[in-house]
């Protein structure tokens, strides 16, 4: 009888090593991955902001040609409307009498890196050097260093956020996009905008586009008469506490 006690009881320790061995490593293994999830969580610019205010933002990238940088100021102006203007270094470089209008008509002139290229492909100094020569350039024109940023080709990953973040700037997509670089006709430009905003839209438009001139006035005419206020994209955003869902919406907690 006492072989037979001593058998179950180490029998029993046994067991009970075994299942919290096992109990330990399954812990780990979880640790591990939430460790792992948590490391490669994917970061979002800010496409558009939840809100109950019918406001919505206007943005213009600028990268290249100027030809209708004026028209877009005095339509803008007639209009009474602010927007955020994204531009590249170069463009400042080769325009500065145009950044400089921009800003004495009241609109934001932002950071949309110093020669345009794909951001992600780049190393992490290369990209603080993309944001901070384009920040100088803006300042030095303007004397507001910029605020917003946004990656050319709307091409980000989570280094180029983690670097924005460093430089103490908010990236910033779109969540309507006008098109306009591919010339559909004023129509459809009007069409395309006023049908997709809802509060708290960002739309993307281009100072080079084509038809772009043509197509504003009937679209804020559009978006005001729905009881729209447009403002620049940095008074649509919350500076802090907040967070960005998966569908790049920005939430204040």
């Amino acid at each position: 009888m006492r072989f037979l006690i001593l058998t179950k009881k180490r029998f029993l320790t046994v067991l009970c090593c075994l299942l919290t061995g096992a109990l330990a490593v399954l812990i780990g293994i979880q640790g591990v991955a939430a460790i792992t999830a948590s490391a490669t969580k994917r970061l979002i610019p800010i496409y558009c902001v939840k809100t109950a205010e019918k406001k919505i933002a206007i943005s213009f990238d600028a990268a290249w040609g100027n030809e209708q940088t004026q028209t877009l100021i005095d339509i803008l102006n007639k209009y009474h409307v602010k927007t955020t203007f994204f531009v590249v270094g170069a463009w400042v470089d080769k325009y500065p009498e145009s950044v400089k209008a921009l800003t004495n008509a009241g609109h934001e002139v932002c950071n949309h890196s110093n020669t345009h290229p794909h951001m992600p492909k780049l190393a992490h100094t290369e990209m603080m050097a993309q944001l901070t020569d384009c920040n100088n350039k803006i300042k030095s024109v303007t004397g507001i260093s910029p605020l917003l940023f946004r990656p050319p080709y709307g091409d980000y990953n989570n280094a180029l956020m983690e670097a924005a973040k460093s430089a103490n700037m908010y990236a910033i997509q779109w969540d309507v996009d006008s098109l306009d670089w591919r010339n559909p006709t004023p129509k459809e430009i009007v069409q395309r905008v006023t049908t997709s905003v809802k509060p708290g839209s960002i739309v993307l438009f281009h100072n080079g586009a084509m038809n772009t001139p043509t197509a504003l006035p009937a679209i804020i005419e559009n978006l005001q008469g729905q009881g729209y206020a447009i403002v620049p994209v940095s008074q649509l955003i919350y500076k802090d506490n907040y967070t960005v869902n998966n569908a790049g919406m920005q939430l204040k907690n």
